[in-house]
């Protein structure tokens, strides 16, 4: 797992494949928030635990997952 204080906003969020997951919007106790204006987003915040990051890389967040994956997984809060 990575030092979460590498994380920060709006570093692109990509699977183990490389496939775009999100957009960090920041980072909530245990977890990534990732922007809910996204285009993969669907209008909602989608989270990510911090136990799937792989790696960071420039500004980009790499996961141990794949992106199919890590959307399979993600937790959501509504919008609204």
């Amino acid at each position: 797992m990575a030092d979460n204080a590498d994380i920060r906003e709006h570093m692109e969020v990509v699977g183990s494949d490389h496939q775009h997951v999100g957009t960090v919007d920041g980072i909530e106790g245990q977890r990534i928030k990732l922007t809910r204006t996204d285009p993969a987003a669907d209008g909602e915040h989608h989270y990510l635990h911090l136990d799937s990051v792989a790696t960071v890389e420039g500004d980009r967040v790499v996961l141990n997952r794949t992106a199919a994956q890590a959307r399979d997984e993600w937790g959501v809060e509504s919008v609204g």
